[in-house]
C-alpha cells in the first residue's frame, strides 16, 4: 500500500523522468533569491442565492461540493460513505471524500496520488482521468475505484484498498475500451463491469449513438473475462428517437431485480438520468415507462437561481434508510456561462415503487434541502468542507497543506516549499499557456461572486521572470496578472489568453500594464460578480487599484472555452515568461 505522504525528495526524483524536465530546472532547490513567496491567501465567496436563502434548523445547501467536482460516484460501508469525482489533468487524480451522514464531508485528497503511476504531464486539462466509479465489495471487504485515464497509455484502470483513509494500491490496466466504467458485486460474489462504448463497427446509426456494455469480472485476477462482453443498451431508452451519449452506467440490486441507471442526452442542457430493469445482471434491460428520472432540461432559461445540466448520477442508501442520489449539475451566471464548472449535488430518491425517482429532480432544483433525520449541519466546522458562502484563509503555516490546493499535470510538491516566511514557489521554465506542468498552485472557483487575494513578496530579475495570480480555464483560455521586468523597471501586467487562431496559436493580448516599485509585499486580487471580473493590487495592504478595468469572464466558462472543467484560481510563477512589453 502506498503512503500518501511520500517524502518530497522521492516525489521530485520520480517527476524528473516522467515529466522530462532537466536536472537544471530542479536544481532551483534551495530557492534562488528571487523566488516568489506567497504569505497569505483569502478566498471569499458571496453568492446572492445564499444571502436570499439562509439556512434554517435541519437544512443544508445544494450543491454539496461547490466548484469543479463533476461525475460523482458514491459507496457505503457501514456508517462510512466515500465519494469520488473527476479531476481530469488536475493532480492528484480522482478526489475522494468521506462522510458519516451525506451532509458533512471531509476531503481525503486524491486516489491517484503517485506521479510515477498516474502522470498527465502532457495532456489538455480536460483529459487525464474522468468519470470514476467507487464500489465497496462486502464479500472481500475491499473498496474498488475504476476509471478511464487519458494519459500515459493507461486506458481503463482499477485500484483497490481495504481502507480509503490509508491510500490505494497501484493501478491495474483493464482489457477493454470505452469510457465511464463501474463495477457491480452481486449477492453471490460474482462481479461485473459496465461501461459506455461505441457501437460495433459499421453499426453507428447517428452522431452520439453509443451503447452500454457489460463484462464478467474475475475478482482473483482483477481483469474482465475475455469473451463475456455483451451490449445491454443500444442507443438509450428509445433508439428510434436517436438518443445521444448513453453513459455513466451503474447497476443496483433491489428486491431480487437488477436496475441499470445511466446518463443520457450529453453533458449539456439535455442531460438526464434514466433507469432500466432486468431479472439478470446481463439483461435484457427494459426501460422504465417514467424516464427520465432526473433532468432540468424542460424549464425556462431565465428561471431564478437556475440549476441545469443535471445527470451522471449514483445511488446510495442514506443513514435514515432512505435512498439518495449524487449527480452533477451547473449554476450558470447571468450570461448563462459556466465558470464554476460542473458541481456535485444530492437529492433524496423515492424508491417506494418499482423504479427510483429523484425527489424534486423533475422540477427546478432548490438551493436548500432537509437533512436526514438526526444529522447536524457542521459544514465549515471541525475540518468539514464549507458550504454556501464562506471565507477561507491560508497562511501556509500548517504542517499539512490543505487538499483544496492542487497541481496541474503534476504534483504540487515539485515546486512548492512551506517556510516560516510563507509558501515559496520555485518557477518552472514553462508558462501558463503550455500543455506541460506549470509551477502554479490552484484553488477552484467555487462561487459566481468571489474575491481571491494573496500577498506576494517578489523581485523579478529579468523579463523572463514573472509571478502573480491567474484565472485559468485551460491552457488556451486564461488571464495572467503578475509582476515582471522590462530593463530596470518592474511592471504589473494583465494578459488575456484566448482560443487559438487559424494557425493553432493561442491569441494573447496585453490588456494593461503599470510600472510599479517593489519596496515590500504587494497584494494581488482577482474578483468577480458573475461574468464581470477585475484584477487589482495594493501596496499598502488596503487601497486596491484596478488594472485593466472590468473584463469578461467568458473565456473562463466551459461553454465558451470548451472542455469539462471549471475555472481555477492560481498562485503562479515562471522563469519562461513570454509576455513582451513595448519600450
Amino acid at each position: 500500500m502506498r503512503k500518501r505522504n511520500t517524502l518530497l525528495a522521492m516525489v521530485v526524483l520520480s517527476l524528473f523522468a516522467m515529466v522530462s524536465f532537466t536536472v537544471a530546472e530542479y536544481s532551483t532547490y534551495p530557492p534562488k533569491k528571487n523566488v516568489p513567496i506567497f504569505t497569505k491567501v483569502i478566498y471569499e465567496g458571496n453568492d446572492q442565492v445564499y444571502n436570499d436563502y439562509p439556512l434554517e434548523e435541519g437544512e443544508f445547501y445544494n450543491p454539496i461540493l461547490q466548484g469543479c467536482y463533476p461525475d460523482p460516484s458514491i459507496t457505503r460501508k457501514g456508517d462510512d460513505y466515500y465519494m469520488v469525482c473527476s479531476s481530469f489533468a488536475m493532480f492528484p487524480g480522482v478526489p475522494i471524500f468521506h462522510s458519516k451522514d451525506l451532509v458533512n464531508w471531509t476531503d481525503l485528497g486524491g486516489v491517484l496520488d503517485d506521479i510515477t503511476e498516474f502522470n498527465p504531464h502532457d495532456t489538455g486539462i480536460s483529459q487525464g482521468v474522468y468519470a470514476p466509479g467507487i464500489t465497496y465489495n462486502p464479500h472481500n471487504d475491499t473498496f474498488y475505484m475504476i476509471v478511464t485515464a487519458f494519459s500515459g497509455g493507461l486506458g481503463n484502470i482499477i485500484v483497490k484498498t481495504k481502507d480509503p483513509m490509508k491510500g490505494w494500491g497501484s493501478p491495474k490496466k483493464l482489457d477493454f475500451g470505452g469510457i465511464d466504467p463501474s463495477i457491480f458485486f452481486d449477492d453471490d460474489g460474482k462481479a461485473y463491469v459496465v461501461h459506455n462504448d461505441a457501437p460495433d463497427k459499421g453499426k453507428e446509426l447517428y452522431n452520439g449513438h453509443r451503447v452500454i456494455k457489460i463484462w464478467e469480472y474475475d475478482i482473483e485476477k482483477d481483469q474482465v473475462i475475455a469473451g463475456t462482453d455483451e451490449i445491454i443498451v443500444d442507443g438509450g431508452v428509445d433508439i428510434t428517437e436517436k438518443p445521444i451519449w448513453i453513459e455513466a452506467p451503474h447497476i443496483y440490486k433491489k428486491d431480487g431485480s437488477y436496475y441499470l441507471m445511466c446518463a443520457e442526452g450529453g453533458t449539456g442542457d439535455w442531460h438526464s438520468e434514466v433507469i432500466f430493469k432486468s431479472d439478470s445482471p446481463k439483461g435484457p434491460y427494459i426501460p422504465a415507462p417514467s424516464n427520465p428520472i432526473l433532468t432540468q432540461r424542460y424549464f425556462p432559461k431565465d428561471r431564478e437561481n437556475m440549476v441545469d445540466w443535471a445527470g451522471h448520477a449514483d445511488l446510495v442508501k442514506g443513514p435514515d434508510d432512505q435512498y439518495y442520489g449524487v449527480f452533477l449539475a451547473i449554476r450558470p451566471n447571468e450570461e448563462n456561462r459556466v465558470n464554476t464548472g460542473r458541481e456535485t449535488f444530492i437529492l433524496p430518491v423515492d424508491w417506494s415503487g418499482e423504479y427510483p425517482v429523484f425527489e424534486n429532480g423533475l422540477v427546478p432544483i432548490e438551493p436548500k434541502l432537509k437533512m436526514p433525520k438526526g444529522v447536524t449541519n457542521k459544514t465549515g466546522q471541525d475540518g468539514f468542507i464549507p458550504n454556501g458562502n464562506f471565507t477561507f484563509e491560508e497562511d501556509f503555516s500548517s504542517d499539512k497543506l490543505d487538499y483544496r490546493w492542487i497541481g496541474l499535470r503534476g504534483t504540487r510538491e515539485a515546486f512548492i516549499k512551506q517556510t516560516k516566511k510563507g509558501l515559496e514557489i520555485t518557477p518552472f521554465s514553462t508558462n501558463i499557456k503550455e500543455r506541460k506542468p506549470t509551477s502554479t498552485l490552484f484553488h477552484r472557483q467555487q462561487h459566481k461572486t468571489f474575491s481571491f487575494t494573496t500577498t506576494l513578496e517578489y523581485e523579478p530579475k529579468s523579463e523572463k521572470d514573472m509571478a502573480g495570480v491567474t484565472a485559468y480555464q485551460n491552457e488556451n483560455s486564461n488571464y495572467v496578472f503578475g509582476i515582471t521586468k522590462k530593463g530596470k523597471q518592474n511592471y504589473l501586467v494583465l494578459q488575456k489568453n484566448s482560443k487559438p487562431n487559424w494557425r493553432g496559436e493561442t491569441v494573447s493580448k496585453i490588456i494593461a500594464t503599470e510600472p510599479i516599485d517593489l519596496d515590500g509585499p504587494i497584494d494581488l486580487n482577482i474578483s468577480a460578480e458573475g461574468d464581470k471580473y477585475q484584477f487589482s493590487y495594493a501596496v499598502n495592504g488596503s487601497d486596491f487599484k484596478t488594472v485593466g478595468g472590468t473584463v469578461s469572464g467568458d473565456i473562463l466558462s466551459t461553454d465558451v472555452a470548451g472542455g469539462f472543467t471549471g475555472a481555477l484560481l492560481g498562485l503562479y510563477a515562471t522563469s519562461g515568461n513570454d509576455i513582451i512589453l513595448e519600450d
